[in-house]
């Protein structure tokens, strides 16, 4: 299974890094992992409704060129979302392990910048996951979806680890 993230940002923080590249190394042993940073947006301050929409465009145009060098029918997209459906790990793993069955070569994880994610690009995931109701920084929620990805594929080979 190939397993792509696409985030928009750099991680600057060291601890960030390196929490994403001890998962990073984790799971190598389950599936090939691959993360693609598009570049994000200056936010000035006080910016308006307009500006908003015309920088969440801009990172979204960035998302697609790569959303575009995938094969649509081996990809299944998920879009990380405040409003999207939540799992319980089990869940997730359960997700992840039926799309493998089903001849799913490569699963995408798109997670937005600071203002969220384009409307296009979320009208293309075929689901829509939200960890929680809370906002979390983008650079976080990398490293907690790592996590995430490790804990399932540990679930599905039940090797301890997801109590």
């Amino acid at each position: 299974m190939n397993i792509e993230i696409i985030c928009v940002g750099k991680i600057k923080e060291k601890f960030f890094r390196d929490a994403i590249d001890e998962y990073s190394k984790r799971l190598s042993r389950y599936c090939k992992l691959n993360i693609s940073e598009v570049a994000d947006e200056k936010t000035p301050d006080n910016l308006s409704e307009n500006e908003r929409d015309l920088i969440i465009a801009k990172e979204g145009e960035r998302i697609e060129k790569i959303l575009a060098k995938h094969d649509s029918s081996q990809s299944y997209i998920i879009s990380l979302e405040i409003k999207g459906k939540s799992y319980s790990s089990e869940e997730l793993a359960s997700s992840i392990d039926n799309l493998s069955i089903k001849g799913i070569s490569t699963i995408i994880f798109v997670i937005g910048g600071s203002l969220g994610l384009d409307k296009k690009i979320s009208n293309m995931a075929k689901l829509h996951l939200s960890f929680s109701k809370m906002t979390f920084p983008h650079q976080l929620m990398r490293v907690i979806l790592l996590e995430q990805i490790y804990r399932s594929y540990r679930i599905i080979k039940n090797e301890p680890y997801h109590k």
